[in-house]
Formats: C-alpha cells, sequence, structure tokens
C-alpha cells in the first residue's frame, strides 16, 4: 500500500455516503493481497523462478488504474474519424450553482450534457451554419486543476454533418470558430435554466429562484475553439481527456501525516507549474467531490455518433463519401497492447530471458482477517524483492 492509499484508507472514518466510501475501499485495495494475485513461473525447466503479481482495482476514480481501457477506447474511436475538420467546444456552469450540482449530481450533470449538445445540435441544423446534425462526442469534467468542484464538458465536434441521407460538407472550413460563441452561450443558457425550473431537485437551505436570478445576469462561458489540425490532434485530445480522473499520480508530489503535496498548473499566472500542499481531510474531501454517481456515463455521443443506429450510419457516410468500411473492433489483450505501446513483453522470463511466464494460481479476492493480509503481503513482498522479477 503506498501513501496515497494510506490517505484514502483515512475515508473509512469520515462522513462520506457508503458508495463513496465504497470507492475508496477499492482504492485502497488496488495493487495490493485484498484484491488477489496472480502467481506465475518460468515455463523453462532450468529457470522454473516464481513471480506474484497483485490485481488492479479498475475503478474509474482510481489514480493508477485506467491507462490501457484508455488505449483501447482511443482505437475504437479512430475507426470512426471522418475526413472533415473537428472542433474542440466548452461548456461550463456559473459557480453559484455549485451547492445545487453537488445536491443534485446525477440529473444535474445530465441537465448540462443535454443543454451543450442540444445547444450544439440546434446550430448545426441551422441552415446558414450547416443545415444538418453533426457528430459529438462529450466528456465530463467535475475538476479544475486544485481539485476544486468545476462542472464543464468538453465536445469534439465535426465541421460536416448528416442530413439523415447525405453528408453535408462543412461550410467553415477556412474560419477558425465553429460556431459563434456568443450565440452558443445564449442559447445554451436559455436551455438550462429553463429546464432547471421545472425539476425536483434537492434544495435544502438552498433559494433556487435567488440562483437563477443570479446566474441570469451572467454572461456563461461556452469555449468554441479553433479546429485540430488534423486526426492526429483529435486522438491526442481524447487520449488526455477521454480518461482523465481529478488527480493522477504523476502530479503527487509527496505525502506526509498531515498533507498531501500536489502541482497544479496556475492558469492565472502564465499557466505556471506550482506545488499546492493540501491537509489530507481536504484532500479526500475534494476528491469525494469527484467521484461520479453510480453507473453514471461521462462519456457520450449525440447526433450522427449517438450510439443508437451509429454504425449504420457511419457505414451510409462512408459510403456516400467512397470511403473504405469501418473495420471491426478488436479487442486487444494487455499482452499485446504492452508490446504495441511499450515493447515489453510481459510473460517473457525477466530471470532467463527465453522462458515463458505461466500462471499457475490465482487468487481473485481476500476475504480474510486483516492480520492474515498483511502476512501474505509480507511473505509475497519478500519473495518478489529475492526474484529477479521485482
Amino acid at each position: 500500500m503506498n501513501d496515497l492509499q494510506r490517505v484514502f484508507l483515512e475515508a473509512s472514518t469520515k462522513g462520506f455516503n457508503a458508495y463513496s466510501k465504497g470507492v475508496f475501499d477499492q482504492l485502497t485495495r488496488c495493487h495490493t493481497a485484498k484484491m488477489g494475485y496472480h502467481r506465475l513461473r518460468c515455463d523453462d525447466t532450468t529457470c522454473r523462478k516464481e513471480q506474484f503479481q497483485y490485481h488492479s482495482c479498475g475503478n474509474r476514480h482510481c489514480p493508477n488504474c485506467g491507462g490501457l481501457k484508455r488505449e483501447q477506447w482511443i482505437d475504437n474511436r479512430m475507426s470512426e474519424l471522418l475526413p472533415t475538420p473537428y472542433y474542440h467546444l466548452v461548456f461550463t456552469l456559473p459557480h453559484e450553482f455549485n451547492p445545487l450540482i453537488i445536491r443534485n449530481r446525477k440529473v444535474l450533470f445530465k441537465l448540462l450534457f443535454d443543454a451543450a449538445s442540444q445547444t450544439i445540435l440546434n446550430h448545426g441544423r441551422m441552415p446558414n451554419y450547416l443545415g444538418a446534425d453533426c457528430g459529438i462526442t462529450m466528456v465530463l469534467h467535475t475538476w479544475g486543476q486544485q481539485l476544486n468542484f468545476h462542472p464543464h464538458v468538453h465536445c469534439i465536434v465535426t465541421g460536416g454533418g448528416f442530413d439523415g441521407q447525405k453528408w453535408v460538407q462543412a461550410k467553415r472550413v477556412k474560419d477558425n470558430f465553429l460556431f459563434p460563441e456568443k450565440s452558443l452561450s445564449k442559447m445554451y443558457k436559455g436551455i438550462f435554466l429553463k429546464r432547471i425550473q421545472k425539476m425536483e431537485l434537492q434544495t435544502q437551505g438552498l433559494d433556487l429562484g435567488n440562483i437563477v436570478n443570479e446566474v441570469d445576469k451572467k454572461r456563461w462561458n461556452v469555449y468554441a475553439k479553433a479546429p485540430f489540425g488534423g486526426p492526429s490532434q483529435v486522438v491526442e485530445y481524447l487520449g488526455r481527456y477521454s480518461h482523465k480522473i481529478a488527480i493522477t499520480k504523476h502530479r503527487i508530489v509527496s505525502v506526509t501525516d498531515t498533507h498531501v503535496n500536489f502541482r497544479y498548473k496556475d492558469y492565472a499566472d502564465g499557466d505556471k507549474t506550482k506545488i499546492k500542499p493540501m491537509l489530507r481531510d481536504e484532500f479526500l474531501r475534494r476528491f469525494e467531490m469527484h467521484i461520479l454517481p453510480k453507473r453514471f456515463t461521462k462519456i457520450r455521443h449525440y447526433g450522427f455518433m449517438q450510439n443508437h443506429g451509429k454504425r449504420t450510419r457511419l457505414q451510409q457516410i462512408r459510403q456516400y463519401l467512397q470511403l473504405k468500411p469501418i473495420t471491426q473492433m478488436v479487442q486487444l489483450p494487455v499482452a499485446i497492447r504492452m508490446l504495441e505501446k511499450y515493447g515489453k513483453d510481459i510473460f517473457k522470463c525477466p530471470c532467463c530471458t527465453h522462458g515463458r511466464l505461466r500462471i499457475i494460481n490465482t487468487v481473485r479476492y481476500f476475504k480474510t482477517q486483516t492480520q492474515d493480509i498483511k502476512e501474505i503481503e509480507r511473505i509475497i513482498n519478500a519473495k518478489n524483492k529475492a526474484s529477479p522479477f521485482g
């Protein structure tokens, strides 16, 4: 168990809800004996060295997991790219909504998706802009650089569109934006405020009417950024943002008895990288704000990219553009993906270098007492340390 996991372990004594505590528990058990392990042995009869490998938790909030899932997701999206400009849009919400959203995360996150997607689709259907449905991929983020609560959606939007029968080419190929920010902001604000006032929300201690009046006076921020330079930039963006979480292990500088120290980018000071010391309790409180509701989908598709019937529509578009049909998506095994991306053969024996590691035993999950688990961890760690695999 590393230092950050020991901080997560403290969450069990805090006043978080049962679901959040369950997430923290998974993060605490990641790559420890509590998650189980593989026992591997070299198949070379003159070597026969053994190695124990702890399982990962696979939780989508884990700072240690998700890398290979991200790569698979990107590969799947690569096969769907079309020869059209792709634009990056960001829809944010006024900070006055934060207390209300925290009490109603699931429904208001969904409203954020709905209002932003409807705004883009409405603009795309206007004949003077496109006259067709754009393809939209949206990713929800809830954090700022210092783990503050900042719900917003990042969107990848096609410059061209599909009108149900034919592909409509982008009309703003040489422009540096897809739709005017002012028009996007005004419509997005109107859709969101109209719908939120009809919803039944948890508002204990809050005055919804007063909040709506305050935000109605403000201009809502919608960033319509310049188009991506090409498919490679789209993929790079997807890689950085699609499966991103509130904080990764690479940003953690140190963990002390009282603080968690992590790197952040200060946008107000020329994007300088700085160190943020944060009390452990405050770190847990902020981290918990970014635990998504159970089974909530944080990556969504709209327009001709919506999931229902997507493959049929993409095949129609590709046929119209005289492109090759979409290739069948292949789920690559972890071993092959590691070899392709990092050049590492995870089943090659690092001791004799010619034998192959074979799984001879798998323990899925430990239900033993804490003291027993610690003893198992001690034995496995001692063997790994003495082994050339370690």
